[in-house]
């Protein structure tokens, strides 16, 4: 044992070469087990593939759902019937509102355009780069004066939200932010409709002078969400609200609905597909009875799908479920409620009638949940000059106040909705005559005074 020790230790050449001869083995052992074996080899290339191509699909999702992406236009009432100093306050409040989104060119873009006699472009899609570039825009802006046609605005910025030659972007969301002052010199109803059908969201913020029915059925439904009336000083008060709901409905991969009435709605979605790379599968059930599903098949450049025949006053889940051969796409859910039944007046009173007035009540009394209000109407059945008389949801009775005595007169009640569409139901009143000058009775016999 001893002479085994000292042999060992008597060796210093072979001493000093054990930790190189050991440092050699451990690295081959490390470039070993770095390299794969053989056999392993296979199995290596096939992980080697998979993973690139989970790499690729996740290239082919685009941009992350968590960046808004759409294209923003603001039309400004520039006319005449605004004073400057409205413009400038209006003005401001568009400035601070595009400072706080995220403007970019892959995410939002805005553009301006003036109402006034011919609409103008301040600025279309894509020339400003950030929010505070856009905000240094509308405050250059310049109030372009004449009337008010917003109508024929409404015509040129569906152009431009459309039309690629206007520096529009095809299948991203569309929305519409609308000031005004309420007032326009031609007729707004059928251009934003048009705006509405091919899917653009409105949104309108009037100072305060607007009729409440009209730009109600102009809006995107619901009214409540897409309409505000503020006064021009207190424009700042909305601008968080009206961001985020700009922001929600430019989200992109996101299902929405609009155009909502009692017995149906719209569903409307960015691209996902296209023809050769799959289709849509769109399912709907009562929330309350999910086992009577509808179910559509769409192709796959669908994007968007209007759903009829519902019952009012309900909630509905749909479900949007991609189907590709391309790439794998979850389903988007979305949950809607109908309007309640847009249910005419159906019978008229007519009491408390008077030489110049008429009591004018109505069933059923809607209140603001099922309808916007009515308008009740009378004008005499000879012809003549007819008036009209605005009644909030929630009424129903009024009285007409001005006619004329002994006059037949035809009184109709019309119910607005905010679908956009009236029912209506009229009677016939005659107001009584008024009293005449009658001649004085004569006193009775004996009640004269005496002879003295």
């Amino acid at each position: 044992m001893g002479g085994a020790s000292r042999g060992r230790g008597s060796d210093p050449a072979r001493a000093a070469a054990r930790p190189a001869a050991q440092e050699r083995a451990s690295g081959e052992r490390r470039q070993s087990a770095a390299l794969p074996s053989r056999a392993m080899l296979p199995w290596t290339v096939l992980g080697l593939a998979l993973s690139l191509r989970l790499a690729r699909s996740g290239a082919e999702r685009g941009p992350p759902t968590s960046a808004p992406q759409g294209d923003l236009l603001f039309l400004l009432d520039s006319s005449a019937s605004v004073s400057h100093y409205e413009f400038s306050r209006v003005r401001e409040f568009l400035g601070r509102l595009a400072a706080l989104l995220p403007l970019g060119p892959g995410a939002l873009r805005a553009s301006l355009v003036h109402v006034g006699s011919r609409p103008h472009t301040e600025f279309p899609f894509g020339q400003h780069s950030s929010g505070s570039a856009v905000q240094d825009a509308i405050r250059a802006a310049v109030q372009r004066m004449g009337d008010t046609n917003t109508g024929l605005a409404l015509a040129y910025a569906k152009e431009q939200l459309f039309a690629k030659e206007a520096g529009a972007r095809p299948g991203v969301p569309k929305v519409l932010v609308w000031v005004t002052d309420g007032g326009s010199s031609d007729p707004v109803g059928p251009p934003m409709q048009e705006l509405k059908d091919l899917g653009a969201t409105v949104f309108i913020v009037s100072t305060g002078r607007g009729n409440l029915l009209e730009l109600s059925a102009a809006a995107s439904a619901p009214a409540e969400k897409h309409l505000h009336f503020v006064d021009v000083d207190d424009l700042h008060i909305i601008t968080p609200k009206l961001r985020a709901s700009i922001l929600d409905a430019m989200w992109p991969q996101q299902l929405r609905a609009s155009e909502i009435t009692s017995s149906g709605f719209r569903l409307a979605w960015p691209p996902l597909l296209t023809t050769d790379s799959g289709y849509y599968v769109l399912e709907l059930a009562p929330s309350a009875e999910p086992r009577t599903a509808r179910r559509q098949q769409l192709p796959g450049n669908a994007t968007g799908w209007t759903w009829a025949g519902l019952d009012p006053d309900t909630d509905y889940d749909v479900a949007l479920l991609p189907e590709s051969n391309v790439r794998l796409l979850g389903p988007q859910r979305l949950r809607v409620r109908t309007l309640p039944e847009e249910t005419g007046p159906e019978r008229i009173v007519v009491s408390h009638a008077r030489p110049r007035s008429l009591r004018v009540s109505w069933a059923p009394a809607l209140g603001p949940a099922a309808a916007l209000g009515y308008h009740v109407q009378v004008g005499p059945l000879l012809g003549g000059a007819a008036q009209r008389v605005e009644v909030p949801a929630g009424r129903n009775s009024t009285t007409l106040q001005g006619l004329a005595p002994g006059t037949a007169y035809l009184v109709t009640v019309t119910a607005a909705f905010r679908s956009g569409r009236e029912r209506a139901l009229s009677a016939k009143a005659c107001t009584p005559e008024g009293e005449r000058s009658r001649a004085p009775r004569p006193p009775p016999p004996g009640a004269g005074g005496r002879e003295p």
